[in-house]
């Protein structure tokens, strides 16, 4: 293996001088460097597998240039999109990303206040699955800036959220051009404002249609597989007309309803339709595969990381961007309400 490039070597085959390959190669917009050398440095950074001294940089910056991103679940697939698409904004900005995972309900109230006190970090993402999580009681208390993922938080100012209520119509209205007027929701809690969106989208949805509201057809459900299919067997054991569709709230909410109702026997989607916000390889895995409203969770992380950054490098005093579903993709999962009038 030969011997590291250096930004020395950078600088003399882009054929500029070292100040101008450093300030190009660090994201410097204060200076002005033609577009065209700027993309033949980029290029040459890239060919020779240029990589800074952090440590050094560091010093000089009196900065880590690394950013940390705080989530509730590691295997949840919503989060594992949000980390990928946050390291590949730090990346594309000359960071580095410190994943932390701190469960819902630990007690370690001021985990996230060390890991930005320590110097560790320059700015913080952080993603929740309750707004009363001492998370973000913690978050509110950091001196370093902090960007919330996937809904806002009241005291807070920078976040990038989805438009959850827009999902959940979408989804809903899917449903209900199928012919079904028993859909059910398993939500998530009733305090973040994801759970509040989606819950207010699927109720207006309802509405918009001239379909009564039920509550019998919702049941908590939280952002889990266990969660889903203990919701999904709630609603299934109460007297009364069952539902022909099911709305939950997650993706893996969505995976456990689908368990549950396969285990009562019935068939997705001939007995029951399943749709959901989220999509990603899980959603196609599945049998039948999922029918979802496809969100931008990559995009939602990159825009996080760099709108942080922006934040820490003072280019932007705050942040806060609603992104918008991307599209409806239809699978296995739903097909018309079943004409329960001929059975006997």
């Amino acid at each position: 293996m030969g011997a590291r490039a250096t930004l020395n070597d950078v600088a003399q085959q882009a054929g500029v001088d070292v100040s101008t390959a450093s300030r190009v190669l660090r994201g410097d917009q204060n200076q002005r460097v033609a577009e065209e050398t700027r993309q033949r440095i980029l290029e040459t950074a890239k060919r020779l597998e240029y990589q800074p001294n952090m440590t050094a940089r560091s010093l000089r910056a009196a900065k880590t240039f690394t950013l940390g991103i705080a989530v509730p679940q590691l295997d949840n697939p919503v989060f594992s999109q949000m980390i990928i698409g946050a390291e590949r904004g730090a990346r594309d900005r000359g960071y580095s990303l410190l994943i932390a995972h701190i469960e819902e309900g630990s007690s370690d109230d001021d985990a996230y206040e060390r890991l930005a006190s320590a110097n560790r970090v320059d700015g913080l993402l952080i993603t929740t699955l309750d707004d009363n999580s001492v998370v973000l009681a913690a978050a509110k208390k950091t001196r370093v800036p902090v960007v919330i993922l996937n809904r806002t938080v009241e005291g807070i100012e920078n976040s990038i959220y989805f438009e959850s209520g827009e999902a959940a119509k979408m989804a809903m209205r899917h449903l209900i051009g199928l012919g079904h007027t028993r859909i059910a929701h398993l939500s998530g809690q009733l305090n973040p404002s994801t759970g509040i969106g989606r819950f207010a989208g699927y109720s207006e949805a309802l509405a918009e249609a001239g379909i009564p509201y039920d509550p019998k057809l919702v049941a908590v459900s939280g952002y889990t597989i266990k969660g889903g299919a203990e919701a999904m067997r709630a609603i299934l054991n109460q007297a009364g007309e069952p539902p022909t569709a099911v709305f939950p709230i997650t993706l893996a909410a969505a995976t456990g309803a689908i368990m549950a109702v396969q285990q009562y026997g019935l068939r997705v989607p001939q007995d029951l339709s399943v749709v959901t916000v989220h999509d990603g390889p899980i959603a196609e895995a599945i049998f039948p595969p999922l029918t979802t409203v496809q969100m931008p969770v990559e995009k939602m992380g990159y825009d996080g990381a760099t709108g942080l950054i922006d934040l820490i490098e003072g280019r932007q005093t705050n942040i806060r961007s609603a992104l918008r579903p991307l599209q409806l993709v239809v699978r296995g999962s739903t097909g018309p309400a079943p004409d329960r009038s001929r059975k006997t």
